[in-house]
């Protein structure tokens, strides 16, 4: 059972994070006095806001200075909030617009970043539907000259991966109409790793009078999508990074290059497995070094209950939670809802 003094240093801790967040500014007795109806004594705020600093909610920079919240303190913040700010109807609309205006997947996706980091003035990333769980639609064989093929792998989540094959000797449409036929007949509806195996198998079957054509394009095929599967962000806001002059940055450098590198927030999003559920991590929670001076808010998108890939953004520990996790679920739910064709 929480008590009454435990509920009203939440409310002072909630008022510290809510000030901050706003003015970034240190947090005093008085500003919350005159800011929040707290209903209490300036005795009592100042004797609560000592037991949040014990505790490890709050710190005071300087002798004179008042209170931020540490990174402690916006944990429990973040983990007070049950329930998701909704959006008003005329975001939904403008959102849903948007995002409908795309014209393929990687679009969609573009969008989405794009949006998310205009909402909430932070860097957006999104991560395009991984390849390893993605089932071939249809491998298009395209001929771009005598000694040069094309081919075109696409799957059902809508990514498109372009490879180049380079022949020995001329091929013939006719050929080549065989060639596409045993590679979807070995392709089609499968996924990735599955694909792996019924390659191999094509390889000992094919006609011998292309077979060393089939060589050339599974070798192609399984060394560059099967085998070594290339994951992608596309990234949009990273300017607004620059805008905060606590907290990151010092060390923005290190949280671009992380973001441009993509390897860091690949690992991050590729964790994400839940469409319904949004993680926060805080500072030093970060795993990543390059990340510990920041906030990431990442959550799942997907259709009809399968998760593609992940979205999120990157911005200071001090940043909007409440609305920050309201705008990137809204905008994943969205993404859902465009890709299932609703």
């Amino acid at each position: 059972m929480v008590s009454a003094t435990e509920k009203r240093r939440y409310e002072v801790l909630r008022a510290i994070v809510a000030d901050y967040i706003a003015l970034q500014d240190p947090v005093g007795s008085k500003a919350l006095l005159e800011r929040h109806h707290l209903n209490v004594s300036s005795a009592t705020i100042r004797n609560d806001m000592s037991v949040l600093e014990t505790e490890g909610y709050i710190v005071q920079e300087h002798a004179s200075s008042g209170r931020v919240p540490t990174e402690k303190g916006y944990r429990l913040f973040v983990d007070s909030i049950h329930e998701i700010k909704p959006l008003s109807l005329a975001e939904r609309k403008a959102i849903m617009g948007f995002l409908e205006g795309g014209v393929d997947l990687e679009d969609v996706l573009r969008r989405s970043v794009q949006l998310l980091s205009q909402l909430t003035r932070q860097a957006a990333v999104v991560q395009l539907p991984t390849l390893k769980t993605s089932r071939v639609k249809h491998c298009e064989v395209v001929p771009l000259s005598p000694v040069r093929l094309l081919l075109v792998l696409i799957t059902d989540t809508g990514r498109v991966e372009q490879r180049n094959v380079e022949l020995d000797e001329p091929l013939g449409q006719e050929k080549v109409n065989v060639l596409k036929e045993l590679l979807n007949g070995a392709l089609a509806e499968k996924t990735l790793h599955d694909a792996s195996v019924a390659l191999e198998e094509l390889a000992e079957r094919a006609p011998a009078d292309i077979r060393a054509t089939m060589d050339k394009c599974l070798r192609v095929l399984l060394s560059t999508l099967v085998e070594q599967p290339s994951d992608r962000l596309i990234l949009a806001g990273a300017s607004n990074l620059m805008r905060f002059p606590r907290d990151i940055a010092a060390s923005v450098p290190m949280v671009l290059e992380a973001l441009e590198e993509q390897v860091v927030m690949l690992k991050l999003l590729s964790n994400v497995t839940d469409l319904n559920q949004v993680s926060v991590h805080i500072g030093e929670e970060n795993e990543d070094v390059e990340l510990r001076s920041s906030s990431v808010v990442t959550t799942g998108y997907g259709s009809q209950g399968n998760t593609l890939g992940g979205l999120g953004v990157v911005g200071p520990t001090y940043m909007d939670y409440p609305g920050t996790i309201s705008k990137v679920s809204a905008v994943a739910k969205y993404v859902g809802r465009v890709l299932a064709g609703e």
